[in-house]
């Protein structure tokens, strides 16, 4: 298998520079032969990465110690499932899964009909970057190199990674990584063709909300397998590479929200190229960060020269990227301008620099002891009071625009119909924060500042439906559900957006909540005793030991009542695996809407006695299930159909602004 792999990568290397070479042969004029040859080069090259994938995982199911990398993540004990993630678990793994998904993605752009006009251009930059990943994997990180003596069993996988998280949480973070490979590659097409109107934002439109699903998954998924596995009680400890994935994801959503403005106003052209760039930039920054060594974190796969490489070759992509925006700033340069602060194209560039300044904040706070370290000698790290002090409030702002932006008019909005648009959202949040100090006794500001724009945020948004429901029942006679269900369809775009604002807005109603009115105790039980905790009273059974598959367990059984209603019973561990000599906390979980019980075994005496370290994280529930609504949201948003123009609403004959018909 490591000789066939081997093979199977040093073709795909091979052809995959050929394809580049046809590609320019082609876009040099010298014939259609040549188009046909490339094409041909991007699927050969697919296949034989394609294949070396294969090899590399049939060699991790049957535990093929010969090779290096099956002996570094895979033992003869480790369950089949975490032997098929361990293709990502190491650096030469995760690159070639990379490598593997980028030409997959490049193989389906240069097969498409849709775009026919920019395969010759956007296919060959795919290429390049398929090459640099094909180059590593042939010459610095060779997934298949095989030992002399092979030992009878392996090291086996880190225990943190063996979780049902490491199924999914890695191959929902590279789809979105490696996605916005293709919006990239589109853009800089448009810029070779002298064409950077919309056509390239149309024709990336789905491979750019899909990237940014699979981004916003990753990063959620990452969260709670942080929450459920790393046994400290919270979920995002703004960790380098926790980081290096937000960033993208926050520049990736400035960029879905500016392209509507460029699509509809004809503006924003250069601001859209550079948000995309920087975007395709931030992905392979966090190749950089895992790989280099260069800042401590718990994700990184250690010191190696990849890091080098990475930066060598992001830099000089990005700034080719930017000589190309530069040599074309005339032609970007055409399209209309601002006409008033107040509307909802400023709204739209407002939203964008207030995710732009949270992804630079938040770069900046990641790079900073690499900064120190020049200059002063000293490693100095940025603590997480300085990412939530500077990125909570710019959170809030964000949010707050998420109900102002439907709300307002394009070109310009009067001060009149701003008034009366938004009279009944504020009066309705008003009385929602009115709710929550008398009855709720929500005191806090921070949280109550962030709960009434959430109220805020879901009143303008209901109201915007509404009167949309209302014109359209008036203008066709229909009645109201028929109504909503026809001008949802119309617009799936403009509301699918909807639907992932509600679940942004549950996310923030988690963190806010999670990180607000969030509480810990440590408690010691001899068996059969029994505390009260943040209102649960929690029973202790006894300890207990059993062993699975490739560890021991220690587990402490609890009961658990709330209210006087029996929540069942809970297992919480210390496991020890064969191949780690350092146990892993299994936490065990109560969830729901309003709170989640973190409960950790921390320690025991001979006696029998146990410790307990118990968490009270407030709705914490919302901010995963925020995350589904997310999910819904994109397949409405994508679901194919009729009339789904920009920011707009039809009725099959024209468009609706309220109280009248364009026509």
């Amino acid at each position: 298998m490591a000789n066939f792999g081997t093979i199977g990568l040093s073709i795909a290397f091979g052809m995959g520079i050929y394809s580049v070479v046809a590609f320019f042969m082609f876009n040099s004029n010298r014939g259609l032969k040549y188009l046909l040859s490339a094409k041909n080069a991007v699927y050969g090259t697919a296949l034989f990465t394609t294949l070396s994938v294969f090899a590399m995982l049939y060699a991790l199911i049957t535990g093929d110690f010969s090779i290096e990398y099956v002996t570094q993540y895979t033992s003869q004990d480790l369950p089949t499932i975490y032997k098929l993630t361990a293709l990502w678990a190491g650096n030469a793994g995760s690159l070639l899964f990379w490598a593997w998904i980028l030409v997959l993605l490049a193989a389906l752009v240069t097969v498409s009909k849709e775009n026919r006009e920019y395969i010759p251009y956007a296919s060959p930059i795919m290429m390049v970057v398929s090459v640099f990943f094909l180059f590593m994997l042939n010459f610095v990180s060779q997934p298949f190199v095989q030992l002399l003596n092979p030992p009878p069993d392996g090291m086996g996988m880190n225990p943190m990674l063996q979780n049902p998280g490491m199924v999914i949480h890695p191959v929902t973070l590279y789809l979105g990584y490696v996605g916005f490979t293709v919006p990239f590659a589109f853009a800089m097409a448009a810029l070779i063709m002298k064409n950077p109107g919309d056509q390239w934002i149309k024709l990336t439109r789905k491979w750019t909300l899909i990237s940014w699903l699979f981004l916003t998954l990753g990063n959620l998924f990452g969260a709670q397998w942080a929450y459920v596995e790393l046994g400290w009680g919270g979920y995002w400890a703004w960790d380098p590479v926790e980081n290096a994935s937000l960033m993208p994801w926050l520049t990736g959503s400035a960029f879905l929200h500016s392209v509507m403005v460029q699509e509809r106003k004809n503006m924003l052209k250069i601001w859209n190229m550079v948000l995309i760039i920087v975007t395709f930039g931030l992905t392979l920054f966090g190749t950089f960060l895992v790989r280099s060594g260069v800042v401590a974190s718990v994700h990184a796969f250690g010191n190696s020269s990849l890091g080098a490489y990475f930066l060598i070759f992001t830099s000089l992509i990005i700034l080719a990227a930017l000589y190309l925006v530069a040599d074309r700033i005339n032609l970007l340069r055409q399209g209309n301008q601002f006409e008033s602060y107040i509307s909802k194209e400023s709204s739209f560039l407002l939203n964008n620099l207030l995710l732009v300044g949270s992804a630079f904040s938040i770069f900046w706070g990641t790079v900073f002891p690499i900064v120190s370290e020049a200059v002063v000698g000293q490693k100095i790290a940025v603590g997480i009071p300085f990412f939530n002090q500077v990125n909570a409030p710019i959170g809030l702002a964000f949010t707050l625009l998420m109900g102002i932006c439907p709300l307002i008019a394009w070109r310009k909005a009067n001060f009149e119909n701003i008034a009366k648009n938004f009279l009944w959202p504020w009066i309705i949040a008003i009385i929602g924060m009115l709710l929550m100090v008398f009855i709720g006794g929500i005191t806090k500001p921070y949280a109550l500042i962030a709960y009434t724009i959430c109220v805020f945020v879901i009143s303008s948004t209901l109201q915007d439906i509404f009167k949309g429901v209302r014109v359209r029942k008036k203008l066709t006679g229909e009645n109201l559900i028929v109504s909503l269900i026809r001008l949802l369809s119309k617009n799936r775009r403009r509301y699918g957006g909807y639907v992932i604002h509600m679940g942004i807005v549950m996310m923030i109603v988690g963190i806010t909540g999670s990180n607000v009115f969030n509480s810990e105790a440590v408690k010691t039980f001899k068996p059969g005793e029994t505390a009260e905790v943040g209102g649960y009273t929690i029973s202790f059974k006894g300890l207990q030991q059993t062993s699975r598959d490739n560890m021991e367990v220690i587990y402490a059984d609890l009961s658990v009542i709330h209210n006087n209603n029996d929540m069942g019973n809970l297992q919480v561990e210390k496991v020890f695996y064969s191949t780690s000599e350092q146990p892993m906390t299994e936490p065990a979980i109560i969830s729901t809407f309003k709170e989640d019980l973190y409960v950790l075994l921390t320690g025991w005496e001979d006696d029998g006695t146990a410790i307990f370290k118990i968490h009270i994280n407030p709705q914490i529930k919302w901010l995963w299930t925020g995350g589904w609504v997310i999910v819904i949201g994109v397949i409405f948003a994508l679901w194919p159909g009729k009339g789904s123009g920009v920011g707009s609403r039809y009725l099959g004959r024209g468009e609706v602004s309220y109280g009248k018909r364009v026509r």
